[in-house]
């Protein structure tokens, strides 16, 4: 016997670490080791799904548009709208604009704020000649540039309405 081997290393039905050979171990450690190999198995390919699934998976920028007007406005004095709103996303100048729908025109930009980087805010002041509602809501858009001549819908407002009298 040499100073590595341990005593009973060489009798029949031990194994190397002098433990005795049993059908019963062996089948049963064969089973863990398939058992636990395929649950690796099944958690990797669980967290490989899983980080696929949120890299494809869209990022939705927070931000939000408010808009306020008054209620009710009598004919031929200043209706004044205000609007602000923001948005997360980074390296886009915002602008805010202010849109109308009066008297079957259907939906048109009134104004719209300067491009710029954060928070855009934007006022419209006007009169209305004749009775009626008028509906106004506020979009925000993204801009890669001052002049950008595709810019992104970011947000909406609610449409708020005025009553003419």
């Amino acid at each position: 016997m040499t100073r590595t081997e341990k005593p009973g290393m060489n009798k029949p039905g031990m194994n190397k670490a002098g433990m005795k050979k049993s059908g019963m171990l062996k089948t049963g450690m064969l089973k863990t080791g398939i058992k636990v190999r395929a649950g690796r198995v099944a958690v990797l390919g669980a967290l490989g799904l899983a980080s696929v699934s949120l890299a494809a998976a869209p990022a939705f920028a927070k931000g939000a548009v408010e808009i306020s007007a008054p209620p009710t406005a009598q004919v031929g004095k200043t209706i004044t709208v205000t609007a602000h709103g923001g948005d997360d996303s980074a390296g886009l100048l915002h602008q805010l604009c202010v849109e109308e729908n009066g008297f079957g025109e259907g939906w048109h930009q009134e104004t719209c704020s300067t491009p710029a980087k954060g928070d855009a805010r934007v006022t419209v002041e006007g009169t209305s000649a004749r009775p009626g509602n008028l509906q106004f809501r506020a979009v925000l858009y993204g801009l890669t540039s001052k002049h950008d001549q595709k810019p992104v819908r970011l947000h909406a407002s609610d449409v708020v309405t005025v009553h003419v009298r």
